[in-house]
């Protein structure tokens, strides 16, 4: 396996995006972020659970008779397996592919074809977690496999790439009209929105846009100015702005606003 594995795909704007594989290290390094909190989870419920079993326990004793404590083991197994697996599925479905863990560690699952991850997908790794855990069988397909998967991974159809995240030292030419524009932005678009991978394929575009043919530059530019103001709820463009402008505007509001998030 490469120390750093790289894949690429092709957006629907015909715009190249090269990511960076996880790896098992930062893959490792997630995973025992998720378990510490998944621990405190899990301690917190069996308090709650001891002390409701203790509480009700006359309860517990006339509803299963002698087998009371089988049942009330069998259905604290049951409840941990659910907040187990819930912890995965409901962080990386409201974070878009990210645990608490994975967002320390910078990683984030993505579909195969590089778009987002959906709860589907994410429900269907949650599955086979157990079983990847067991006797480490997911951390050796990671380690053997060009694409870093484990069997969730392929069952889903998803892998995990490193944080793209924006480079403030990155410097590309901005019209006035993007200057102006991106101030407006900062104060009305949703740019939360916009996952580190959009930003990527806005700054893969912005930077290749004179190598395309001015068909190809119009047609681009004009689909994925589309898709980001539906990301970023900007309804309508102004009528002075043309599509590269907005990208531009984009492209610098959302830097700064990663600059103000790290400060």
């Amino acid at each position: 396996m490469n120390i750093f594995n790289r894949v690429k795909f092709s957006t629907p704007e015909n715009v190249e995006l090269e990511l960076t594989l996880a790896g098992i290290g930062n893959r490792a390094w997630a995973l025992l972020i998720d378990y510490f909190f998944l621990g405190l989870i899990l301690l917190f419920f069996v308090i709650v659970g001891l002390i409701f079993s203790f509480i009700f326990i006359n309860f517990w004793t006339n509803l299963f008779g002698d087998q009371a404590p089988v049942w009330l083991f069998g259905i604290a197994i049951f409840v941990n397996y659910i907040i187990y697996s819930g912890y995965f599925v409901f962080f990386e479905t409201i974070w878009q592919g990210q645990s608490p863990g994975k967002r320390l560690a910078k990683i984030r699952v993505i579909k195969d074809d590089g778009r987002p991850v959906r709860l589907t997908q994410i429900a269907l790794r949650s599955l086979l977690r157990p079983i990847d855990e067991l006797l480490f069988i997911g951390a050796i397909l990671i380690m053997f496999n060009r694409w870093e998967k484990r069997l969730g991974d392929w069952l889903a159809g998803t892998i995990v790439v490193q944080e793209q995240v924006p480079n403030l030292s990155d410097s590309l030419s901005i019209s006035k009209a993007g200057e102006d524009l991106a101030t407006e932005l900062l104060e009305n678009a949703y740019l939360s929105g916009l996952l580190p991978d959009d930003f990527a394929v806005i700054k893969e575009y912005l930077q290749r846009r004179y190598k395309l043919s001015q068909k190809g530059k119009h047609d681009t530019s004009l689909r994925l100015a589309r898709d980001v103001q539906e990301i970023i709820n900007f309804p309508e463009l102004p009528k002075d702005i043309s599509t590269d402008d907005f990208l531009e505007a984009v492209y610098l509001a959302y830097q700064q606003q990663s600059s103000y998030s790290s400060d």
